[in-house]
């Protein structure tokens, strides 16, 4: 059987797997990256935050993003029957980017991807991963090309960046059950066909929530190219609906949609013309974000919901605190992978999930929507719905289930 040699090894060429590739390759580092899919490929989460662009600037891939054309997008609004509120991220209490983008991911994860490749980053697709083995002095992976034979690929560390594949976490009984409950999204591209004069901002995600339904929501994304993502968010049994039972899933997902007056109103004229898809049970965790060689990055580690379209961000976020232990411990320094990866990067990801959990119990919702808003306190949230939930000067970070609380307690009172 060949046996491979590579330095820093990554599983998976996605948004976590390329950019930290960029970051090792301008830090002189050799990468192999090995990706069971050929790109581009159908992924979903297209709206990115703009957080991210910090980490994409980082990785020497600004350039290759922007002259994309994928579509631009400065904030959030948001819409639940006749109740409106926008949040604009370049009015946001943290310093750093206040716009990103929108993007179909097949594209957007190509270009990152390629721009790794040109960095010198060894890429090979449609190499899976069968076998991990951690117990000796360097990690060694059994992979499996398409359309050849086995060989074995032996590096001095080994990152995880495989996403829904959640490669490691599979390979090493890392998985654990998370504590979110489950939920169920259906999801498809669509020609929007939305007119100008339709007051929808194509700058901005729309989060709208179900008028009788308030813990079932949608998303709309709109693209550059006059398509858009459009899914709908709900718990498992919610799915189960007599009057739609017998249906296709896009069809389901359609009626759905019809049942948000804003939605039904935008998208009266719009092309249903690709299949849907659905992912259940899409929240994870896992026992440990790292061990003996190798450090889990994104999705691999934990997914918690798509509602604040934090997953790529958290994604790039885990890369850059990974990459920068890895070159410590390749130059020989003692790193305490707890404290220089897990503990700050969990930072970030506690915040999200008090904002999923106020998202779904309903009080932030009612902070959004809630007429008056202090201005100050209006710039904290928009900074984490920007993506800077690893911020601790702002109050809805460091602190973030407390505040949310107290902010609830507020609007109630008017």
């Amino acid at each position: 059987m060949r046996q491979d040699k590579g330095e820093v090894i990554i599983i998976g060429a996605g948004p976590s797997g390329a950019v930290a590739a960029g970051l090792l390759r301008r830090a002189g580092r050799a990468v192999t990256l090995v990706e069971k899919e050929v790109f581009p490929r159908f992924c979903i989460g297209e709206s990115l935050l703009p957080q991210s662009m910090e980490y994409i600037e980082a990785a020497g891939m600004l350039q290759d993003v922007v002259e994309a054309g994928f579509q631009f997008k400065n904030g959030a609004a948001f819409a639940c029957d006749t109740k409106h509120a926008q949040f604009d991220f370049r009015e946001k209490f943290s310093p750093g980017w206040g716009t990103t983008y929108q993007v179909p991911r097949g594209p957007f994860d190509k270009a990152l991807a390629d721009a790794a490749a040109r960095m010198g980053a060894d890429i090979r697709y449609r190499h899976e991963v069968t076998r991990v083995d951690l117990s000796g002095e360097k990690p060694v992976l059994s992979v499996l090309p398409k359309n050849g034979e086995a060989y074995t690929l032996t590096g001095d560390f080994l990152l995880d960046a495989s996403g829904y594949g959640r490669v490691l976490p599979r390979l090493l009984d890392l998985e654990t059950p998370s504590e979110l409950p489950v939920r169920q999204a259906i999801f498809t591209h669509i020609e929007d066909r939305i007119t100008r004069n339709a007051g929808f901002d194509r700058e901005k995600i729309l989060i709208s929530v179900h008028p009788g339904k308030r813990d079932v929501w949608y998303w709309l994304i709109p693209f550059s190219n006059g398509r858009s993502s459009i899914g709908v968010v709900g718990r498992r049994e919610q799915f189960a609906r007599a009057d739609l039972e017998g249906l296709g899933e896009r069809e389901q997902l359609r009626a759905w949609v019809m049942e948000a007056p804003n939605l039904a109103k935008l998208l009266r004229d719009a092309a249903w013309d690709t299949p849907a898809q659905h992912i259940i049970g899409y929240s994870a965790n896992v026992k440990a974000l790292h061990g003996r060689h190798f450090a889990l990055l994104g999705n691999a580690t934990e997914f918690l919901d798509p509602v604040f379209s934090s997953g790529v961000t958290i994604a790039f976020k885990s890369a850059d605190l990974a990459v920068k232990a890895i070159l410590r411990q390749l130059a020989g320094e003692p790193v305490d992978w707890a404290r220089a990866y897990a503990q700050p990067l969990m930072t970030g990801v506690n915040a999200f999930r008090a904002f999923v959990n106020a998202w779904y119990d309903c009080r932030l919702q009612d902070i959004i929507f809630h007429p008056s808003k202090h201005p100050e306190i209006k710039r904290m949230i928009s900074a984490v719905l920007a993506g800077y939930a690893w911020d601790e000067n702002n109050p809805f970070v460091a602190r973030a289930e407390r505040r949310l609380a107290s902010l609830d307690a507020a609007c109630a009172l008017g």
